[in-house]
């Protein structure tokens, strides 16, 4: 499809699209959407002032080119309808029926629900995705259409939004369209969205691709040319063309992995497209007799095909300059698969069923939503990690072929072959030699698992080892099915401590109330809840900001404003709330630990006196701190302050983290943090001029002696140069 130079298509050239594709559209239905969006959107404009109907149009322009049907194109111009104008869904239900209201309504996002975060929202409008897709695969095909549309016209959005909008392609919508199959969306939102998330990089990239152009374009035709006559006789009719890695993927490889571009061998390829799969091989056979291959760089996904219907011979040879590229050689349906993927096979009319080939293509999409439990969040991760573009193709001893993705372990493997496979795992071997539980696959590794009927069930810590979350949530299910006494009493355990930890004191009559306003949902009993936190299900670690500030907000009296002249003596006094902060001369006091410098346990601190509030802790060292408070404008209102003996409390703090940068860095720093239930508030990373990463941690710690264990076990981390706390 390639990057569109005009990113706004109006309904003539629609139309006009229509008409070129030779297929059979319902053009009058498709009319009949155009007048209700346009009468719907009206006057409504974009952001850059251009007409809001130009959006649907455009969407439905990419649909047609991605080789969709009438009723896609019909929601596509109907898509922002529901959702930003007066018309209901049952009134496009009325006048276009089920079928298009259905998918109309699965691209709409929810309503946006007060007492959610972004990260619950965003996961619950996913989870909404999801489940339509799993009824008609279509609904992320307009969702993906509608994405890239809106990437090709981002560029008046303010910078953040832009960012946001580019990191969620990359976490969700483009893992979806490589799942999918649909490389030429896939790749052109990667590179839109990385020229917002890395833009200097991006830049560098695009500039080094131009100079050499000219070049490549010649070194390009004169190994077409060579292969064409060697090919004479043999196979006569093929097509060649030159092919150049996406910006993204070369990123991937030199930015990420630290390679030069000239160290890629695959930064340019010649595509040869032929008839039959005999000429594939044949084609092949040409090649190796032309140029010199590389040992450990022919892959065949003709005769094992990726898991998103991709199939194509590659291979990587050397020229006679010495310069390495790829061939990759493929059938003209082979072709049309590897650009539309799903979409270039999909039976509109036929729909998905259970039996047919096509309702096992997209099974996938079933067991990610089987596979999600309480903690709404988890969709998202998932989506990382099950869909990543990087997988591995492992072997039973049988011969058949496991697909997994990069960093999967054994433990991942036996739960992709069956789910007792995994419960009675007792230990793998690895190309015949027994191998540890953890150890991660590597493509063209031939596994057997070994099994025993008294193994006793997966173990608990199986779950910080595995990658997938069809092995996490296989695993979480035995638990939740064969242990549920034990869970029930692990969870209360669990409650217990982090509510004890965190100073909550709530009656077990009023707990059922709170978890409810909490979590907004409604467990049967508590004992289903208490089962769901000892099995894993629920993380409450993760919970815990939240549980404070519910607890704070509806079972803690609102503290009374205090002013200088309350203050009655100098023996130090308890605050309220078990802050962990003894304020001279005051007590029954709201505190506030002040975000400027967060202080934690262990620091030296003040205390002023905030008006309409209470006392804000600083520490001394505190540029807000003045350096002499006798001549300070309003010096009454420092107060001392000591922490007290116990903490009960937990702090907020953020650590700059500067490393040298590789892959898996980012996914070792937060597995680490999470092995030892550090909770993340928020996370950001860049490059620096001297190539290394540098990234920002706001946690949660208890004291300054837990901040100094958890600096420790990071600094082990491979790569790791310093740790500073802002």
């Amino acid at each position: 499809m390639g990057k569109a130079i005009v990113h706004y298509q109006d309904f003539n050239e629609l139309m006009n699209m229509i008409e070129k594709s030779g297929r059979d559209f319902d053009t009058e239905l498709i009319k009949k959407a155009y007048a209700l969006a346009l009468e719907a959107h009206g006057d409504q404009r974009r952001v850059s002032g251009v007409p809001y109907i130009l959006h649907p149009t455009s969407v439905a322009c990419i649909l047609v080119d991605l080789g969709m049907d009438t009723e896609s194109v019909v929601a596509a111009l109907l898509h922002d309808v529901v959702e930003d104008t007066n018309v209901s869904i049952d009134e496009i239900r009325k006048e276009f029926g089920d079928s298009i209201a259905n998918l109309i309504d699965g691209v709409t996002k929810l309503k946006k629900i007060p007492y959610l975060n972004r990260e619950v929202q965003q996961a619950e409008n996913i989870r909404k995705m999801l489940i339509a897709m799993a009824d008609d695969i279509r609904v992320i095909i307009i969702k993906l259409a509608d994405r890239l549309h809106n990437m090709r016209t981002i560029e008046c959005m303010r910078e953040q939004k832009r960012r946001d909008k580019a990191l969620e392609n990359m976490e969700v919508f483009a893992p979806i369209a490589h799942r999918l199959g649909i490389r030429a969306v896939k790749e052109e939102m990667e590179d839109l969205s990385l020229r917002y998330l890395d833009p200097v990089a991006y830049k560098e990239i695009e500039q080094a691709l131009k100079l050499t152009e000219n070049e490549r374009t010649i070194f390009i035709d004169e190994i077409k040319n060579t292969i064409v006559n060697r090919a004479k006789g043999t196979v006569d009719d093929i097509y060649l063309e030159g092919r150049v890695k996406s910006i993204n993927g070369i990123y991937r490889k030199t930015y990420m992995r630290g390679k030069t571009i000239e160290q890629i061998y695959d930064i340019f390829a010649v595509r040869v497209i032929v008839n039959t799969i005999n000429d594939c091989y044949n084609i092949l056979g040409i090649v190796h007799d032309l140029f010199q291959p590389l040992p450990n760089r022919f892959k065949d996904y003709i005769s094992m095909p990726k898991p998103n219907m991709y199939q194509s011979l590659h291979t990587t040879v050397i020229g006679k300059e010495g310069i390495p590229f790829e061939v990759q050689i493929r059938t003209w349906e082979m072709h049309h698969t590897a650009e539309y993927g799903i979409a270039a096979h999909w039976k509109y009319k036929l729909g998905i069923n259970k039996t047919d080939k096509m309702g096992e293509k997209v099974q996938w999409i079933r067991q990610m939503l089987e596979n999600q439990f309480e903690d709404e969040t988890d969709i998202i991760k998932n989506i990382k990690t099950d869909l990543a573009p990087e997988e591995v193709f492992v072997f039973t001893p049988k011969g058949d072929v496991i697909n997994l993705p990069m960093g999967a372990t054994v433990i991942d493997m036996a739960y992709a072959i069956h789910s007792a496979v995994g419960n009675s795992m007792i230990g793998a071997k690895v190309d015949g030699k027994i191998a540890p539980i953890d150890h991660k696959v590597i493509t063209g590794e031939i596994i057997e698992i070994l099994t025993a009927k008294d193994s006793g069930g997966p173990k608990r810590d199986w779950l910080n080892i595995v990658k997938t979350s069809e092995a996490r949530g296989k695993i979480r299910s035995w638990f939740k099915k064969e242990c549920r006494e034990e869970n029930i009493l692990e969870g209360k355990g669990i409650v217990e401590r982090e509510f004890h930890r965190n100073s909550i004191k709530i009656t077990d009559k009023d707990l059922a109330d709170f978890f409810a306003l909490v979590m907004k949902k409604n467990f049967t009993t508590m004992d289903d809840l208490y089962a769901a936190i000892g099995y894993g299900g629920i993380q409450l670690w993760k919970l815990m900001p939240r549980i404070k500030d519910e607890y704070v907000k509806h079972y803690v009296q609102p503290e009374k404003e205090i002013t200088p002249d309350m203050i009655v003596d100098n023996q130090p006094r308890k605050a309220k709330i078990n802050s962990g902060v003894l304020i001279d001369g005051v007590d029954d006091v709201l505190i506030k630990l002040s975000k400027c410098c967060n202080p934690l346990p262990g620091d030296d601190i003040i205390g002023f006196i905030t008006r309409g509030f209470g006392v804000s802790i600083h520490k001394k060292c505190c540029k807000n701190v003045p350096s002499d408070i006798s001549t300070s404008e309003d010096p009454a209102r420092w107060v001392s302050a000591h922490w007290a003996g116990e903490i009960n409390e937990s702090y907020k703090t953020t650590l700059i983290i500067t490393a040298t940068d590789r892959t898996g860095l980012l996914a070792d720093i937060t597995n680490q943090l999470s092995s030892m239930h550090i909770f993340i508030h928020n996370m950001n990373s860049r490059e620096n001029k001297n190539g290394m990463a540098v990234m920002h941690f706001t946690i949660t710690v208890n004291s300054m002696e837990h901040l100094k264990g958890v600096i420790n076990r990071l600094t082990a981390i491979n790569g790791i140069e310093s740790i500073n706390r802002t």
